[in-house]
């Protein structure tokens, strides 16, 4: 079992009743609120909810996209290609712009959020680039490592960064990831688990378990794994994909 697996399948497995000497975090249950017709082509990398619309960027060399989807027919309403020679990552807003990555050449392109027009690119040097997310004030970035990088937004400057740990451990494979309310939620990559880490301290403070959504879709490819979460903070609605995924689906985490 890979090392990153490992703390979360212990716990999936524990008894919830028992009382450790560490307290570990909560594994918590979803409800599946509604699913919604998705591009099951979509190699999905980076998924939010903008100013009323939902977003997402699609990876893979040749098919690397930022899209504006509708979110009651999956039907793509505009779409800006990025360079066929590069694989697109994370996506975050940043006021009226989008931001994306790029996986291997250190890349982010800037997007107007209403047209997706290029505003421009820049590069960041904090590793390859997995997941993008935006707390208010900066950017947040995965690299498929334990740590995330904050940002500066416009500069793209690392500032500080956050060592995330599970039970005192470091875990890694760290993908996408979105800020809500205070957090952040990430999914660990080929795993049905989002995590929530307290953004000061790095600690995952709960494990969401995604294999009751995971197993309402059937895809064959080994790499369609759930990544993409998208959170509206007016309606609080939180909302879920993966790569490949014929669905996205609108969750509820359980009390």
């Amino acid at each position: 079992m890979a090392p990153f697996l490992a703390p979360l399948a212990l716990i999936a497995a524990a008894p919830q009743a028992a009382a450790p000497a560490t307290p570990r975090p909560p594994l918590v249950q979803v409800e599946v609120v509604r699913s919604y017709p998705h591009d099951r082509s979509a190699f999905t990398e980076g998924l939010i909810w903008h100013d009323g619309a939902l977003y997402e960027s699609v990876g893979r060399e040749g098919e690397s996209e930022v899209r504006r989807v509708d979110l009651a027919t999956g039907r793509v309403e505009r779409r800006a290609r990025i360079d066929p020679s590069q694989f697109g990552e994370g996506l975050a807003a940043w006021g009226k712009s989008l931001v994306s990555l790029t996986w291997h050449d250190g890349v982010a392109y800037r997007w107007d959020a209403r047209t997706l027009k290029p505003l421009g690119k820049g590069r960041y040097t904090t590793g390859e680039g997995w997941g993008l997310t935006n707390d208010g004030t900066s950017l947040i970035q995965s690299d498929g490592t334990a740590t995330l990088h904050v940002l500066d937004p416009r500069t793209l400057k690392e500032k500080r960064r956050i060592a995330v740990t599970l039970n005192g451990r470091p875990i890694d494979q760290i993908n996408e990831l979105e800020w809500v309310d205070g957090t952040i939620l990430a999914n660990v990559w080929h795993t049905p688990y989002l995590i929530r880490i307290d953004p000061r301290s790095g600690k995952v403070t709960q494990i969401v378990d995604l294999r009751p959504v995971v197993a309402q879709v059937s895809v064959s490819d080994p790499e369609g794994v759930a990544n993409g979460i998208a959170y509206d903070p007016a309606t609080r609605r939180l909302f879920v994909t993966g790569k490949l995924w014929p669905k996205l689906f609108e969750i509820k985490l359980k009390p």
